[in-house]
């Protein structure tokens, strides 16, 4: 099997699931995984798209079976990525992108060190709660405690933003999703042995510029905003996920 593995992730409510989609109109041959969960489905969540809804039966059945390449319970949920998804993706020629937290990044991290890494931040706290409140609303339920929980808990993941290759933020959406875009095409043009056009260079010089490494100016107004300081990245209590 040959593919290339990204994963992305992103504290709740900062549009990850905006650039995903959008993304996956603009670039061919990449499969987006599901993972499964135990929880019951919200609105209009439907078995096969947002997740795959499984009973906690069997879920730790393929735990047992190690069929996950991460797996977590949070707040009395499994939620995990699957094997066969990495698998299915590559024999099929195809790219695989994995939309997970950043517990989850750090075991498949751990089984695939190859992975490209990629984290959206939200531009600020201010932003970042009224999304919230905004996704809130359109669910018909807006829940003081649940927004607080997810508010402090983006400032734990943020902590950990040096474990990723790449750092977006998205205080643009056209502009969040065409980074990623140039990430996906300079990845596959460092593995390809074709001729590099200017569009691809174009591309290249995007992807370079959110490498973490190139990244520490423009994202130093994030940081402080949620006053993440420059010490070393902490770890996301498992009970402070929330998928």
């Amino acid at each position: 099997m040959a593919g290339i593995l990204f994963l992305i992730s992103a504290p709740s409510g900062s549009g990850k699931s905006s650039v995903v989609n959008r993304l996956h109109s603009l670039v061919t041959d990449l499969e987006f995984s599901v993972s499964y969960t135990t929880r019951a489905p919200r609105g209009s969540e439907r078995d096969g798209q947002e997740y795959h809804f499984v009973t906690r039966e069997r879920f730790e059945q393929m735990i047992a079976e190690d069929a996950f390449l991460e797996h977590a319970e949070v707040f009395g949920n499994y939620y995990g990525t699957a094997r066969h998804s990495l698998e299915d993706a590559f024999r099929a020629g195809r790219d695989l992108l994995l939309d997970i937290d950043v517990q989850g990044a750090r075991q498949v991290r751990e089984r695939l060190p190859e992975v490209v890494s990629i984290f959206l931040m939200p531009p600020s706290p201010q932003i970042l709660e009224t999304r919230l409140r905004g996704r809130s609303r359109a669910e018909g339920v807006v829940d003081e405690e649940v927004i607080r929980r997810r508010l402090a808990k983006a400032r734990l993941e943020i902590e950990n933003y040096r474990e990723y290759g790449y750092i977006l933020v998205n205080d643009v959406l056209d502009i969040a999703v065409e980074e990623m875009s140039a990430i996906v095409s300079s990845e596959r043009l460092s593995r390809g042995t074709g001729p590099v056009t200017e569009e691809d260079r174009r591309l290249q010089e995007i992807a370079e510029r959110c490498r973490q490494r190139n990244s520490e100016v423009r994202i130093k107004p994030v940081l402080q905003a949620f006053g993440v300081g420059n010490a070393e990245a902490a770890p996301v209590e498992g009970a402070l996920a929330d998928r």
